[in-house]
């Protein structure tokens, strides 16, 4: 007989990497622009109806994940330029809320596309759960682990060895000085944006086989991977990823110990304990103080 505590650790750290995902969308954007893209939780939808989508048609499953991821990171970028870029010198709200804007003309609009209906993507290599340690772990865990961790260490070394990734650093350090050097904030913007599209569609694709997905998805998984995003410290990539696994850590065992009931509401309510606590989040550091 299996051991709940080990299927519920399981259980989050799947989940929580796909939050952790969706965070670091979110600190790359804010990193780069200064702005929270509440449509990263419609990335992640895209990633999933549109894996499903291409799927459908014939596309072999790696070439459809593969292509959504592409095209969402395309949506992401015409978002910037049609969207962000005409806004350059307004207040940082006003792009705040033309990105909730932007979600619900992304929600309606997969409405229409794909319908109503709740679907699921085959599992990328099976569906016979593996036992180890008292629990049971479903290779598609294992493929969500795999590529939270492929993705973080793609960025790392983006950001460490390419002139493009130093240069979205500058910008995120200080944009004045960056444009001053020659580098262009316009176009770091647009890969930023390009860059969190492709975050959150592969973040929607991994998760597609084990919890389905549907056009309605993004939202409560955008406010799940922004949660992750102010716990492990707003404008820290690698704490967002922390923060998620923390979170669906958490989110698991309150879910598994009290009741599923309020399984969204954990998420919320370990937020604002730690905001109470530590503002900065857990690897945040205190003063920062961009709005």
């Amino acid at each position: 007989m299996l051991s709940g505590a080990p299927q519920y650790l399981v259980s989050g750290l799947t989940q929580g990497a796909a939050y952790g995902l969706i965070g670091l969308g979110f600190t790359m954007i804010f990193n780069t622009t200064g702005i929270i893209n509440f449509a990263q939780g419609e990335f992640v939808m895209l990633g999933g109806m549109l894996s499903v989508a291409f799927s459908g048609l014939g596309l072999p499953l790696p070439v459809a994940v593969l292509a959504a991821c592409l095209a969402t990171a395309v949506v992401g970028a015409l978002m910037e330029r049609l969207t962000i870029r005409p806004l350059a010198g307004a207040p940082a709200i006003n792009a705040v809320i033309i990105t909730i804007g932007v979600s619900i003309l992304l929600r309606g609009g997969a409405m229409l596309v794909f319908g109503k209906d709740t679907v699921s993507l085959p599992a990328f290599s099976g569906v016979k759960p593996i036992l180890a340690l008292g629990a049971a772990i479903q290779p598609q865990s294992l493929w969500v682990l795999a590529v939270t961790l492929a993705l973080l260490a793609a960025l790392k070394l983006y950001f460490s060895a390419t002139i493009q990734g130093k240069a979205m650093l500058a910008c995120a350090c200080q944009k004045k000085a960056a444009s001053l050097v020659g580098i262009s904030v316009a176009r770091m913007a647009l890969l930023s944006f390009g860059i969190s599209g492709l975050i959150g569609a592969a973040a929607g694709a991994i998760l597609a086989p084990i919890t389905m997905t549907a056009y309605d998805v993004g939202m409560m998984l955008g406010l799940k991977g922004f949660a992750a995003c102010i716990l492990g410290g707003l404008g820290n990539p690698f704490g967002a990823a922390a923060g998620g696994l923390v979170l669906g850590v958490l989110e698991a065992f309150g879910a598994g110990y009290v009741s599923s009931g309020y399984k969204d509401a954990f998420a919320f309510i370990i937020l604002l304990l730690l905001l109470f606590v530590k503002p900065s989040g857990l690897f945040g550091k205190a003063g920062v103080d961009r709005v």
